[in-house]
């Protein structure tokens, strides 16, 4: 599963982008667009996209206004990285309203039965993403791929195409190769096919509570607003989405995966106490070097500068952040429910952990689920496509050393991680 040193890829302009080109011309664009992120603005147009009026919480909107107040004060962000932000939001408003409007039209949805849920927690880059998508193999489980993540709810009248494909599928296909050509290497580090398996994050911020807005721009002061708000709450109405998810297609049993879970660990618990958690360790040294090489490369467009230190200062908090969360936590997760995924044991033997996982949950693994794992393991392979060269000493100007004291703490707790960074 390894690759060999001539499929690596070195980004070796990360803190100063040399830009030519189509990448020089996608540059000046970006820069020269002039976004208003004026709430009510958002709000109308999600309304004119629906027909719809009602969010169903009013305080969705005091989110709303909270986290643009947030970006404003962003002044590092280009035009392109205030646009996709306000293309988020209409996004997630224009679902909001739609689900809340299916809702009302089939009350009978919030009686359907989530059954005990498995749910892959861990470090973003741990290891999650493949880990899901390999679960979700297995027919008797519902996932949520990233089209339906991207657009929950059917729009009213919209059916199939012509070739009998979802509507939301081929907009989301379209998305996905646009932003290939704006940035080639995001998806060697993280591919969001219209077909992967995503992040029910992403059915969450439909409630505007989660990390997701940490992504696109430097935010500290949502992140500390987000900390004090009811989670109980917010996951309560991601279990109403999975309800109305499960009553338009089956199964009921669902494989989910998100990483800030790891600081809402409470909050999961409380909402789904019979849920399977695949809890994945791995070095946090190693997931920050791919965290900020990815987000480095994205901000040559959405930033007006690559500030790589203040880049690496916030992630370093942030995911320490986490992880003395999950440790401070993860007693509420009872033991015959946790199964830990070193990282190391998932990537030499990721049928056998998966299926370890499948066992603890109840669920018996025959022929055909390890079919299913080898046909999906096979068309897979790691690093197909070639692999990004992370470099925290080198791109970033770190000595991981000073990083391997800083969370000793968390190694100190699980002490088989291996240290992967040199």
């Amino acid at each position: 599963m390894g690759t060999s040193a001539a499929n690596q890829i070195r980004i070796a302009d990360l803190r100063e982008p040399r830009r030519s080109g189509d990448e020089l011309r996608v540059f000046e664009i970006a820069k020269a667009m002039q976004i208003d992120l004026a709430p009510s603005r958002l709000v109308d147009a999600a309304r004119w996209r629906t027909g719809l009026d009602d969010f169903g919480d009013p305080t969705v909107l005091d989110r709303l206004t909270a986290q643009i107040a947030t970006v404003e004060t962003d002044e590092g962000l280009s035009g392109l990285g205030r646009y996709l932000i306000k293309r988020r939001l209409v996004g997630l408003l224009s679902a909001r309203l739609r689900f809340e409007d299916f809702v009302k039209r089939y009350p009978e949805a919030l009686a359907t039965q989530v059954e005990a849920p498995i749910i892959v927690v861990g470090l973003p880059r741990s290891g999650t993403t493949h880990l899901v998508n390999l679960l979700a193999t297995d027919t008797r489980l519902r996932s949520l791929p990233w089209w339906e993540a991207a657009e929950p709810i059917p729009v009213l009248g919209d059916g199939p195409a012509a070739n009998g494909i979802d509507q939301r599928y081929l907009r989301c296909e379209a998305d996905y190769l646009a932003s290939k050509k704006i940035s080639p290497l995001t998806s060697l580090m993280h591919d969001r096919h219209p077909s992967s398996i995503e992040e029910e994050c992403e059915l969450l911020d439909l409630d505007l509570c989660t990390y997701v807005l940490e992504w696109h721009a430097r935010v500290p002061a949502w992140r500390d607003y987000a900390d004090q708000l009811d989670q109980v709450g917010h996951y309560s109405f991601l279990r109403r989405q999975l309800q109305v998810l499960s009553y338009l297609r089956g199964p009921r049993r669902w494989v989910l995966k998100c990483p800030q879970h790891l600081e809402r660990l409470d909050a999961l618990m409380t909402t789904f106490p019979d849920a399977t958690i695949a809890f994945t360790l791995r070095d946090p040294v190693a997931v920050l070097q791919s965290a900020v090489t990815m987000l480095a490369y994205g901000d040559r467009h959405r930033r007006l500068h690559v500030d790589a230190d203040e880049l690496v200062a916030y992630w370093t908090d942030r995911i320490e952040g986490l992880l003395r969360c999950s440790l401070r936590d993860v007693g509420v997760i009872p033991n015959t429910q946790r199964v830990d995924v070193e990282f190391d044991e998932f990537m030499s033997d990721d049928v056998g952990m998966a299926t370890r996982i499948l066992q603890t949950a109840g669920l018996p693994v025959n022929d055909e689920v390890r079919h299913q794992f080898a046909t999906y393991v096979e068309g897979h392979p790691r690093g197909r496509d070639g692999r990004v060269a992370y470099d925290l000493r080198n791109d970033f100007g770190v000595d991981p050393a000073d990083l391997y004291e800083r969370f000793a703490f968390y190694f100190e707790a699980f002490p088989q991680i291996r240290k992967e960074v040199g």
